[in-house]
């Protein structure tokens, strides 16, 4: 999967009605599974659960985002990216200090309830996943949606492997571990949308410095 598009060909910025139904689907969808995912997270005390739940949160404020500035100017749409991917990146060491603090505090999570809502979220993501598939290499704004909505998917898978770990060893250490993964993951995809955020940015500077007017 590219990062980029080749500069021959345009790139898609999000303007069809399509792309915004499967917005406002995915925006919902997000929203209220922070909601189911924040209160199970608590009663099992899973940090892995609780993570997810901040990104679920995190998908459905930047998603709206992502679906207020399509038809922006490209300083915009690049501009609002770098602010998603920023986020993501304080998200990622959050999840990382939060699962930390966890880690001294100790208790493990309870296992069944992982797995359920585990189960319920990754149907909601690869859900949204499938609906963002052939969006997934338009501009650095449109990119993100289809890269939040891949590690969401990716994470839930992880946070049923780490119920069945904790299942299995009685020990809340694989619910650590998921927490730090998915940790990981979301700071890998914070920067990869800022590195292509800036570089469109940089792209957008360029074009009006040499044509000398603002470029859309």
């Amino acid at each position: 999967m590219a990062d980029g598009c080749c500069s021959c060909t345009a790139t898609f910025d999000g303007r069809s009605v399509a792309y915004r139904r499967v917005l406002w689907i995915v925006i919902t969808s997000n929203a209220a599974m922070f909601m189911v995912e924040v209160g199970a997270g608590y009663l099992a005390r899973s940090q892995a659960l609780q993570a997810d739940a901040l990104d679920f949160l995190g998908d459905a404020a930047t998603y709206a985002l992502t679906l207020l500035v399509i038809g922006r100017p490209s300083a915009w749409r690049a501009n609002a990216a770098l602010f998603k991917g920023v986020s993501l990146g304080a998200l990622a060491l959050w999840v990382a200090g939060s699962t930390l603090w966890r880690a001294v505090q100790g208790g493990a999570p309870e296992p069944a309830t992982m797995s359920a809502i585990g189960a319920l979220a990754l149907a909601v993501n690869v859900g949204a996943a499938l609906l963002l598939f052939r969006f997934r290499d338009g501009d650095a704004n449109v990119r993100s949606v289809w890269l939040c909505s891949r590690n969401d998917a990716i994470g839930n898978v992880a946070v049923m492997l780490a119920a069945a770990g904790v299942w299995t060893t009685g020990g809340s250490w694989p619910d650590l571990v998921v927490a730090f993964a998915m940790s990981a993951l979301f700071l890998h995809s914070a920067t990869r949308i800022v590195r292509q955020a800036s570089g469109e940015l940089r792209h957008v500077r360029t074009a009006t410095a040499t044509l000398g007017a603002p470029a859309r």
